[in-house]
């Protein structure tokens, strides 16, 4: 940081471009949990976000890319990768986390119409999977853990592994048949670990 011949220190516009690019993510998914992925806009997120609009599109080039930049951003926060020693307490962790989606009616909201619109629009899809796939990848990297520490065999499917996690949320959250309830986030993982047992 340089100093001004005021004496007052002199922003770079290195730091005004984190801001901004940060106020875009946080209006986003702001707007995304108050009105839905439809009437969200450019223009909006612009305005919320005090930037032009040229501003976001020189980041982004599409309102998908932007939703599932910004969604992918708060979900970062706010589900972080456990470490606790053992796959069932990791898997217990992130799947309590997860569920706890549930019990936010306006993030609930927001995700299932993610959902909806990745099957409706194909420009959507593609970035909708992507996040998706980084979610996965989580999974993923908490189950290798657990082949280094011969908690799984190597032998185990990773993707169908990782697809078994993830079911019952995806099922209870669409169809909204059951409750997302972390409590049932233990219970639910070790199913999911006796069946990879047993199927070993």
């Amino acid at each position: 940081m340089s100093i001004t011949p005021s004496g007052t220190p002199r922003t770079g516009g290195r730091l005004r471009n984190e801001d901004a690019h940060h106020s875009v993510l946080e209006a986003t998914a702001a707007l995304l949990v108050e009105n839905g992925y439809g009437a969200l806009t450019i223009e909006g997120v612009a305005k919320r976000a005090n930037v032009a609009k040229s501003t976001v599109y020189r980041w982004w080039k599409s309102k998908p890319a932007l939703v599932m930049d910004a969604y992918a951003h708060e979900t970062t926060i706010r589900v972080p990768e456990p470490d606790t020693g053992t796959l069932a307490g990791d898997l217990t962790a992130f799947v309590a986390d997860l569920y706890r989606i549930g019990r936010d009616p306006v993030r609930t909201r927001a995700l299932t119409g993610l959902m909806a619109e990745a099957q409706l629009d194909p420009a959507f899809a593609e970035p909708f999977r992507a996040w998706v796939a980084t979610r996965r990848e989580v999974v993923a990297t908490l189950l290798t853990r657990a082949i280094t520490r011969e908690e799984l065999p190597a032998t185990t499917d990773l993707a169908h592994a990782t697809d078994l996690v993830f079911g019952p949320f995806w099922y209870r959250l669409l169809i909204a048949h059951a409750p997302l309830d972390p409590a049932d986030a233990e219970a639910h993982v070790a199913t999911v670990l006796h069946g990879l047992a047993t199927r070993t």
